[in-house]
């Protein structure tokens, strides 16, 4: 389970497609107080955060518009409580740059 903290812009379709499938993943163990995955460093670094997992999910939405996918899955904004900025980051800017560079995708990093 990922989140990149990597404009969406430069994700390639692979990781822009399946960070929005992650992303609502997580929403739903985060709101329903599911266990599976409730202490993923990826979860952990969420809660509290709704807020700004709301808006990277708008981000998301808003870069696959842009590409021509049609998005169905709107997230609900009741939810979008807590901070608004996520700060906290499970592997450096650095090192998911890397990580995604090592990958061999169409990444633009």
């Amino acid at each position: 389970m990922r989140i990149w903290d990597v404009p969406p812009e430069r994700l390639c379709r692979n990781h822009l497609l399946g960070e929005h499938r992650e992303l609502h993943a997580l929403w739903s163990i985060i709101i329903n107080n599911k266990k599976g995955y409730a202490h993923h460093p990826e979860t952990m670094r969420w809660r509290g955060k709704l807020k700004a997992l709301y808006l990277r999910h708008e981000a998301l939405v808003e870069e696959m518009t842009k590409r021509g996918y049609k998005h169905h899955t709107p997230l609900d904004p009741a939810f979008a409580t807590g901070e608004a900025v996520q700060d906290e980051l499970v592997d450096s800017y650095k090192e998911q740059i890397r990580l995604l560079k090592e990958r061999g995708c169409d990444c633009r990093v």
